[in-house]
C-alpha cells in the first residue's frame, strides 16, 4: 500500500472545502445604464451582485432608450436594469425579437405626473393642468415672457417626452404651456432655486427621483390632475391604472395623474439569459425598495456622487437578503 505524504493528506482533507466555481466565471457582461442618473444606483447594485456570481461586468455604458433597445436585441450589449414599462412599450418592436424583460427592480411604484408648488396651487386654485389655460395662471408661471407658463419636461429620446407631447395635443395646451426639454437635472435645479426664491414652478417628474425628496409632495409641492385620461397609443387599454388612490400630496384622492404607474425592470439579451440561468434566477428574486432609491438619489442631489460607495453600503446593509438571492442564483446554475 502506497504511503501518503503529509502534503497529500492535507490536500485530501482540504479538497471537500475547496470553493466551487461561480456560475459566471469566464462570462463577460456589457452593462448599460440610462441617461437619467436616478437609475445609476440600481445599475451599480446589480453589477456588484453579478460580479459576486463570478461574472466580469463592464463599466456601464450610458445609452438613451432607442440605442439601448436596438443594441440589446442584436447582442451588442447584454442588459440594463432600467426598463420602464408600460412607458417603454413603444420600444417593444425594437427588442422583443432578441431580448426580454426578466424580473423587476421595483413593481408598480414608479409614478409620473405634473406638480406645482403648493403655495401657488392654493393661491390660484390650481387642481389640474387645465388651469394653465387661465391668463392669470399663465402670467404667474411665465418666466421667459412668451405669454405661456413654463414647465420642466423631459429631454428628447426619453419616453416621458413622448407622453408630454401627447398631452400637449390631447389637452390643447400648446398655446398655453412652454415645455422645457433641456437637460432635466439642470432644469430641475433651476426650478428648485426658483422655488427657494418664492417663484411659482410647474414641472413633470417621476418616482423614484431626487425631486420628490427635495420638494416634498404635500409640503412643498402638490401633484395636480389631468382633465381626463388620454394615454399614448402603446398604453391604450390601461386607462384605469392612470388614476390612483393614496397618492401622497395629490390635490384629490383618487388622483387622476394621467400616467400609468410603471414597473422598473431589467431587459436582457435573450441568448445571454438562456445560457445563464443564474442571472435569470437572481433577477427574478431581487428587488430594491423605492424608498432606498429615493434616499440615494437625495445623496447625489446633495453633491455626494460616489454611487459605487452607495451601492456597497446598500449591499452591506442588506447582506442577509442579498446572500439569499445569490444562493438562489447559484442553485439555478447547478
Amino acid at each position: 500500500m502506497p504511503r501518503l505524504t503529509l502534503t497529500a493528506v492535507a490536500l485530501a482533507l482540504a479538497a471537500p472545502l475547496a470553493h466551487a466555481a461561480e456560475p459566471g466565471e469566464g462570462v463577460s457582461i456589457t452593462m448599460v445604464q440610462p441617461t437619467w442618473d436616478t437609475g445609476w444606483f440600481q445599475t451599480a447594485i446589480y453589477s456588484k451582485l453579478l460580479a459576486e456570481l463570478g461574472y466580469t461586468v463592464s463599466e456601464p455604458m450610458t445609452l438613451d432608450n432607442p440605442a439601448f433597445y436596438q443594441a440589446v436585441a442584436f447582442g451588442d450589449v447584454t442588459m440594463w436594469v432600467d426598463g420602464w414599462f408600460p412607458g417603454h412599450n413603444s420600444y417593444r418592436d425594437s427588442f422583443e425579437q432578441g431580448a426580454e424583460i426578466v424580473g423587476a427592480v421595483a413593481k408598480g411604484g414608479a409614478l409620473q405626473g405634473y406638480l406645482v408648488d403648493k403655495a401657488s396651487a392654493e393661491a390660484f386654485g390650481i387642481t389640474s393642468i387645465e388651469d394653465f389655460k387661465r391668463d392669470d395662471v399663465k402670467a404667474a408661471f411665465d418666466r421667459n415672457g412668451d405669454g405661456k407658463a413654463d414647465m420642466v419636461g423631459c429631454p428628447p429620446g426619453w419616453a416621458c417626452e413622448e407622453n408630454i407631447e401627447h398631452h400637449m395635443d390631447a389637452y390643447e395646451l400648446r398655446d398655453h404651456v412652454n415645455v422645457i426639454n433641456a437637460n432635466y437635472s439642470a432644469s430641475m435645479a433651476d426650478a428648485v432655486a426658483a422655488y427657494g426664491s418664492g417663484e411659482p414652478i410647474l414641472f413633470y417628474t417621476w418616482t423614484p427621483n431626487w425631486t420628490v425628496n427635495e420638494l416634498k409632495p404635500g409640503k412643498d409641492v402638490v401633484w395636480i390632475q389631468v382633465p381626463f385620461v388620454d394615454l399614448v397609443e402603446t398604453e391604450k387599454g390601461l386607462e384605469d391604472a392612470a388614476t390612483m388612490t393614496g397618492v401622497e400630496g395629490c390635490v384629490a384622492d383618487p388622483c387622476m395623474l394621467g400616467y400609468v404607474a410603471n414597473d422598473i425592470v431589467p431587459v436582457v439579451n435573450s441568448e445571454f439569459i438562456a445560457a445563464n440561468p443564474a442571472v435569470r434566477a437572481l433577477f427574478e428574486a431581487a428587488q430594491i425598495p423605492l424608498t432606498d432609491i429615493y434616499a440615494q438619489n437625495a445623496l447625489m442631489n446633495a453633491g455626494d456622487q460616489n454611487i459605487q460607495a452607495h451601492a456597497d453600503a446598500w449591499i452591506a446593509g442588506n447582506r442577509e437578503l442579498v446572500d439569499g438571492w445569490l444562493e438562489t442564483a447559484r442553485a439555478a446554475a447547478e
